[in-house]
């Protein structure tokens, strides 16, 4: 698939796309042309890393946890960051699952005064 395809189907753009090669998180083949030719897993792997991206994750550390994605299996190392990682995550869905139910009373509170 080439890399306009890939930036299309996985809502990133083709710089982005450029940038994670750079960083060892993607790869491509190269056409007789040059043009790039990305494997058919390329758009749910891009996917994949957006979502590390969100929670926080830099390209350096997702670059440490491939290994663990293309094989399932861990280090001891890998198993202590992912385990650090998921303990962070779990306390910023904590702080966030609290700011929801206060705003969800600042949205009830205001509901029930009369306009």
């Amino acid at each position: 698939m080439r890399i306009g395809e890939v930036a299309r189907r996985s809502g990133v753009s083709v710089r982005a796309l450029r940038y994670y090669e750079e960083q060892g998180l993607l790869t491509s083949d190269r056409t007789p042309g040059g043009h790039r030719e990305y494997a058919a897993d390329a758009v749910d792997r891009v996917r994949f890393y957006q979502q590390l991206y969100a929670a926080g994750l830099p390209s350096r550390r997702i670059a440490e946890l491939l290994p663990c994605i293309d094989t399932g299996t861990t280090t001891a190392e890998q198993r202590a960051m992912l385990d650090a990682e998921r303990a962070r995550l779990q306390g910023r869905i904590a702080e966030l699952t609290d700011a929801l139910a206060r705003l969800d009373e600042l949205v009830a509170a205001a509901e029930a005064r009369p306009a």
